[in-house]
């Protein structure tokens, strides 16, 4: 009876410990790793009753997270075990964020009779001062109650002792051995994010953003939010940002180009940039600035994005500023896009009637008179509407009353 509760007892014991391997591998995160090349393993020694500090190796680039562990050793004692060999065990940081049993695992199975306190800084000079007068009013951690062993998780959106851009942490111990020397073991492992160890962080992609809308492209655009950051992607995808940042002059801006053609070709970029374009080329028009308006107009032509009311806004523009010979060539186009929009229609009737061609523009406006142009505007309405613009901007008006009359 007893070796049946004994290997039920071992079987329960075996279901929970490969429940919480899987529970934690379930949410690993799989975009970074426990980087055991840059990692710190330092034995130290620290004189009686005194203190000592001691930096880390150099952080990898895109660190976000360390583990580290302090171990002190009686004078024989070495350690079974590193700091890296257990943390294969843990796929991710958040393995050990769970809760306690995480740090309890990362904890050295043996360690000395001795004790110490620790402070943590990001400075030099605040660690050299610790040394000095042991104030660890600029610590960014104390551990102030001694301890013979010691780990924990330090994270980047959770504690100041790791920022952006942190190169080297400091550990600074206090021996409370007041007669010998203590052997005190760190070791510190920093967890890389495999997005941030490419070096784009906040601050190098804003830098991208900020070029890139002061580029002429972007500055088409209304909103040119969309198209910059798909430059960023293209540019973080194929460099690393210190890659980058060693391209010549020259390089930059083709790069900038090229991958500003592609994201510019994007479906859904070139769509928000045309109407951005439509946008402003129609506050344009109802201020009356149809210079401005045409080259906007025409950019969406080149790209053969243009529509039917696309080139009916155009000619518009070439009626307005006397360029009847490119409103006819540009109408016409129109039309062999969509034959039922009445704007293009009537827009090439104007054209007719400037140009002297008044039998073609007749044909025009009579059959089309009893129909709207849009769904609350009537083809007579718009024309007359046109004919008082045309006058006050000195357009050929001897036969506009004629046209009326055929109205009535």
């Amino acid at each position: 009876m007893a070796n049946k509760k004994t290997r039920f007892s071992f079987f329960k014991k075996n279901i929970l410990f490969l429940a919480v391997l899987t529970s934690i591998n379930s949410f690993a995160q799989k975009d970074g790793y426990w980087d055991k090349d840059r990692a710190t393993t330092k034995e130290i020694l620290v004189p009686a009753g005194n203190r000592l500090s001691v930096s880390t190796e150099d952080l990898p680039v895109g660190t976000t997270e360390i583990v580290y562990r302090i171990t002190l050793l009686d004078k024989n004692q070495e350690m079974t075990n590193s700091l890296v060999s257990v943390l294969k065990a843990i796929p991710d940081p958040y393995g050990i964020g769970k809760g306690s049993a995480g740090a309890v695992f990362l904890l050295s199975k043996i360690s000395g009779d001795d004790q110490c306190t620790y402070s943590i800084f990001t400075s030099s000079e605040n660690a050299k001062k610790y040394v000095d007068d042991a104030k660890i009013d600029n610590a960014c951690y104390s551990q102030s109650e001694p301890v013979s062993k010691d780990a924990k998780r330090l994270s980047l959106d959770k504690s100041s002792c790791l920022k952006p851009n942190t190169t080297t942490i400091w550990f600074g111990f206090e021996s409370k051995n007041w007669f010998l020397s203590q052997k005190v073991v760190l070791e510190v492992v920093p967890w890389v994010d495999t997005k941030l160890n490419r070096g784009w962080n906040q601050e190098n992609k804003n830098e991208i953003i900020s070029l890139c809308k002061t580029s002429t492209m972007a500055q088409k655009m209304a909103n040119s939010d969309d198209f910059c950051v798909c430059i960023l992607n293209k540019i973080m995808k194929q460099y690393r940002y210190d890659e980058f940042q060693k391209l010549l002059a020259v390089e930059k801006t083709k790069v900038y180009k090229d991958f500003g053609n592609e994201c510019y070709r994007d479906n859904d970029i070139s769509k928000n940039v045309f109407n951005d374009l439509r946008t402003q080329t129609a506050s344009l028009i109802k201020l009356q600035k149809y210079n401005e308006a045409i080259p906007k107009l025409n950019t969406i032509l080149s790209e053969g994005k243009a529509t039917a009311l696309d080139h009916s806004s155009l000619g518009y523009c070439y009626i307005l500023t006397k360029q009847y010979a490119k409103a006819l060539k540009t109408l016409q186009d129109g039309e062999k896009l969509d034959d039922t929009e009445l704007q293009v229609k009537l827009n090439l009737a104007h054209t007719y009637l400037v140009s002297d061609d008044y039998s073609s523009a007749k044909a025009i406006y009579k059959k089309y008179q009893n129909q709207n142009v849009t769904d609350s505007l009537s083809w007579t309405e718009k024309t007359k509407a046109d004919f008082e613009l045309f006058k006050k901007a000195g357009l050929p008006s001897k036969d506009f009353e004629k046209i009326v009359k055929l109205f009535n």
